[in-house]
């Protein structure tokens, strides 16, 4: 019976991190159509670093109070609720948590407003000395602020249809905000005196398409919020009170991102747009798996954990390590030998030229190195979590800051931008491990039968798909004279021959389901 339900259980997992999964492809896709329409348009220069930068700011402050330390904190809080309480008082406290948050945010955004020339000379010092970049950046981070608030609310939604089983809506959002960007470049930016302004209000109108597309939903599951001030409610100071060190622990991430920008924005112009296409490509496999196996797998820890289930918590969290190493490691090992491939045929058209496609190849690299660390650190926080223990994952969060801190000063003399790239990953892995150790020392965390195997066939697995690669894309110079046409169909068979190499080997080695989601054992 306990074998079956295990079963059931992973069914569901896997059935809703398709979806999700799903969602964010679709989003990705949109988004490298973006990225490819971007860099035609506008190129890797001094007008895109200043959008960048003006984009990322909000985007941080988003993760500190939405994405980040909100749902962090008030998902198990909002799951425990479910499971304990009466309807009217979780819709109560739903009612609270909306206008609490929406409040909070609201008065960051004046504030943004206010000292927005002042947050540029913070976050991007190196502008100061180059007055175009400066003024574009101060003035598209106006625009672009109150996204903010906008993107606050479409996470709060998210966070309750999430918890509620509901996952298709929210992972489907981000495509909205691909969308607005796309057709503001393509059909607005042409006919602007100053295209890149365009891109700013393109942010603004995605924001207000992805909380439309959401709000109805909640009043499907039946709570749709009437927002109201509720500082000095038990629930919300509960959820206040987990945010103080998820809201360290979120910034301890994002403030690593942003001194990355910060010493780049130091860095010859094109620097920052290089970081950020890398870091595009990078996301594209830790939003299809990372985001995605931890936006399903913290609810269900969340409930695991309440319901007092160690073993179907420890089952869970199992299923969700294997999912990355099964995927994440070969994502890795193709974004670094596929790197040039990738950009040229992506990238390589209009503005952005061959000199573009090689700087960013170099940080694409490096960024690579640490792909299975972001995806693992996703996973294992959300262990914690679960829980309610968010001061561990934050402090080995600070303790990786610092190391990353200290690998930027020192990289970035001799590898320049894609030094702090190298300093990102380096620190990830750090971080992952670090979280992984903790779990298995606390006993939080029992892992299940067949690991080793499972995990040098993979070894294995990786090392001739690697091989395959190499032979197939050959020396990448040859990329930048091919037509595009030539670019996608090589690069398309490259990725098809790959990926079946890697499951066959795998195959061929022994690797079974079995081995991929084992059944609990019993008591």
């Amino acid at each position: 019976m306990e074998q079956d339900f295990s079963l059931t259980l992973r069914r569901k997992l896997f059935k809703s991190t398709s979806l999700v999964a799903a969602m964010t492809m679709l989003s990705r896709i949109l988004g490298f159509i973006r990225d490819m329409i971007l860099a035609q348009v506008f190129g890797a220069g001094a007008a895109f670093d200043a959008f960048i930068i003006a984009f990322k700011i909000p985007n941080f402050m988003r993760r500190l109070f939405a994405e980040g330390a909100f749902s962090q904190a008030f998902v198990p809080l909002l799951a425990e609720f479910r499971s304990k309480e009466d309807e009217e008082t979780v819709q109560q406290f739903v009612n609270r948590i909306a206008g609490t948050l929406g409040l909070s945010v609201l008065l960051v955004v004046v504030l943004g407003e206010i000292l927005a020339p002042f947050i540029i000379m913070v976050f991007a010092p190196g502008f100061i000395h180059d007055p175009m970049r400066y003024h574009l950046a101060v003035h598209m981070i106006r625009i672009t602020f109150p996204y903010l608030l906008l993107i606050s609310l479409v996470a709060f939604a998210g966070a309750v249809l999430n918890t509620c089983g509901r996952f298709g809506v929210p992972a489907f959002t981000p495509v909205l905000l691909n969308v607005s960007l796309i057709m503001v470049a393509w059909f607005w930016a042409p006919h602007s005196t100053t295209p890149i302004y365009v891109l700013a209000w393109g942010v603004l109108i995605g924001g207000v398409a992805q909380l439309c597309i959401q709000w109805p939903y909640l009043k499907k599951v039946g709570l749709l919020p009437i927002p109201k001030s509720g500082f000095s409610d038990p629930g919300v100071r509960r959820v206040m009170k987990l945010m103080v060190p998820a809201l360290f622990g979120v910034s301890v991430a994002q403030i690593s991102l942003l001194i990355d920008n910060l010493f780049a924005s130091f860095l010859p112009a094109g620097s920052i747009s290089w970081l950020y296409y890398s870091d595009r490509l990078t996301y594209l496999p830790l939003g299809v798996v990372g985001v995605a196996l931890a936006t399903v797998v913290l609810p269900n820890l969340s409930r695991s954990h309440n319901d007092g289930s160690t073993k179907q918590f420890s089952v869970t969290l199992d299923w969700a390590l294997r999912c990355v190493v099964v995927i994440g490691l070969p994502a890795a090992v193709g974004l670094f030998f596929l790197s040039g491939p990738l950009l040229s045929t992506l990238f390589q058209h209009g503005e952005f030229n061959t000199f573009d496609v090689e700087m960013t190849r170099r940080s694409l690299m490096a960024f690579s190195l640490g792909l299975p660390g972001f995806m693992l650190i996703k996973i294992l926080a959300s262990a914690f979590y679960s829980r309610q223990n968010i001061r561990t994952p934050v402090k080995v969060a600070a303790v990786a800051m610092v190391l990353n801190l200290l690998l930027n000063l020192t990289l970035i003399f001799p590898l320049a931008h894609a030094g702090l790239a190298l300093a990102t990953s380096l620190a990830s892995l750090f971080n992952a491990l670090f979280l992984l150790r903790l779990l298995l020392k606390q006993d939080k965390y029992q892992p299940q039968e067949n690991w080793w195997s499972f995990l040098w066939r993979i070894v294995v697995a990786n090392a001739v798909m690697a091989v395959v690669i190499l032979f197939l894309a050959g020396d990448y110079q040859h990329w930048f004279v091919w037509q595009i046409s030539q670019r996608v169909m090589h690069l398309s068979m490259d990725i098809m021959v790959s990926v079946i190499v890697y499951f066959a080997t795998l195959y061929l080695l022994g690797l079974r389901k079995r081995h991929f989601a084992p059944p609990i054992s019993e008591d």
